[in-house]
């Protein structure tokens, strides 16, 4: 059904889809201003997503509300999480030595698969940046955040990061992305020696009088607002019920976080809706244009010429870089059903299907625009003075860090 769909629809169905992800990767760099609001946002959307409407309501009417429905699952989720997040406030300055960071950065990266790359990046963030708010030589630490909790950490559970659950909710079972453990020690492993090396030279270069102060300034961390937790739990259980029972007990697991948790601690959060209204208004444009490019992949997939795991770890991750990595995931995934290889995971091959959420998740690092919390990380770092790198100076940390780690990586899993 699916492939007949593709054969019938023009090939400029496909044209609202990559104009959509070219405005979002290139309009915050040259229209940053028109950009900021979120009203804006939804014009472009609304812009690229009237015509692929139109079509799949005539030709494909079953695959848009598909698409819907797969929407209001991605949007309630992210939401819940977002939102129980948020109530949950990490207080404290601690000492800001190699150790101590790289133990952060580790949190971090096992906590992304509970709460989601985006809810470890925003409990995580600003207690790490206190801790080296002392120190002067600390560039480097947000950048690695950004590497390993924003995007490495979360490939372990559909709740980490959003390409995940859109397998999730496609066919994938969700205790299947464990099998990723070994990929992820190895990542996560291989990112944290790099940080704990380079921290250290750089430790070793602060003044003194810095370092005097760091220890003189300790606070020892505490949490408020840790009732949330229990609120993630119930996240969690309702991942295993039907659709539109889990979508409900997910909204109610957010309208309990917000009840329940006492405003001052999503004010200390600096807590606002304008993230999620972001990511629900881009994500709405999303999955109305890519079911077109969808149902096109999955007619002629075969004629990319991607067979061998190797070959979907690296295109999936560098479109990833600069795309979303989600929409990214969902088209090299159809791309993969679309091949008629005889797959035992939701018609995938398992290593392939591992070397695709391998490479939209990790490569979702590569640049500040392949992963929603890069940017989010990246504003919170800079209201708290500290200088972060250009687009592309970004880019150099993440060429000089994270690709030698994918090469490693292709050799031991995916070649």
């Amino acid at each position: 059904m699916a492939e007949t769909l593709g054969r019938a629809l023009p090939l400029w169905a496909v044209v609202p889809f990559v104009g959509l992800l070219l405005s979002i990767a290139v309009l915050p760099l040259r229209a940053s201003r028109f950009w900021r609001r979120n009203r804006n946002k939804a014009l472009v959307a609304a812009f690229w997503s009237a015509p692929a409407a139109g079509l799949l309501l005539l030709r494909a009417p079953r695959e848009f509300v598909h698409s819907v429905r797969d929407y209001t699952s991605f949007v309630v989720l992210i939401g819940a999480l977002f939102t129980i997040s948020g109530g949950i406030v990490l207080r404290g300055d601690l000492r800001a030595t190699p150790a101590v960071n790289t133990a952060f950065l580790f949190i971090g990266a096992v906590l992304a698969n509970v709460i989601g790359t985006t809810g470890a990046s925003m409990l995580l963030i600003r207690p790490l940046l206190q801790t080296n708010s002392e120190r002067r030589r600390t560039v480097h630490v947000p950048i690695f955040f950004i590497f390993l909790v924003s995007n490495i950490g979360g490939c372990l559970t559909p709740l980490g990061d959003p390409p995940l659950f859109l397998g999730f909710i496609r066919g994938v079972p969700f205790l299947w992305t464990f099998r990723l453990f070994p990929v992820w020690a190895l990542a996560v492993g291989s990112v944290l020696a790099v940080f704990y090396v380079f921290d250290r030279r750089q430790y070793a270069r602060e003044e003194t009088r810095d370092l005097i102060r760091d220890r003189a300034r300790i606070v020892p961390l505490h949490m408020k607002g840790s009732l949330n937790f229990v609120w993630v739990g119930g996240v969690i259980a309702g991942m295993f019920l039907p659709f539109p029972f889990r979508e409900g007990l997910l909204v109610l697991m957010a309208g309990l976080s917000l009840v329940t948790t006492r405003k001052e601690f999503r004010g200390e959060n600096r807590f606002t809706w304008n993230p999620i209204v972001e990511i629900a208004i881009l994500f709405a444009g999303i999955f109305v244009t890519m079911v077109p490019a969808l149902l096109r992949l999955s007619a002629g997939g075969a004629g990319l010429g991607l067979t061998k795991p190797w070959e979907f770890f690296w295109v999936t991750g560098g479109l990833s870089s600069f795309l979303d990595n989600a929409p990214t995931y969902l088209v090299f995934f159809s791309l993969a059903r679309g091949l008629g290889l005889q797959g035992a995971v939701a018609g995938i091959p398992p290593l392939v299907l591992m070397a695709i959420s391998a490479g939209a998740v990790f490569m979702g690092a590569n640049s500040y625009i392949g992963n929603g919390p890069n940017f989010m990380v990246k504003s919170i770092a800079e209201e708290y003075k500290h200088k972060m790198p250009s687009f592309f100076g970004f880019m150099a940390y993440s060429a000089a860090v994270l690709v030698p780690v994918y090469i490693i990586v292709t050799l031991v899993f995916f070649r």
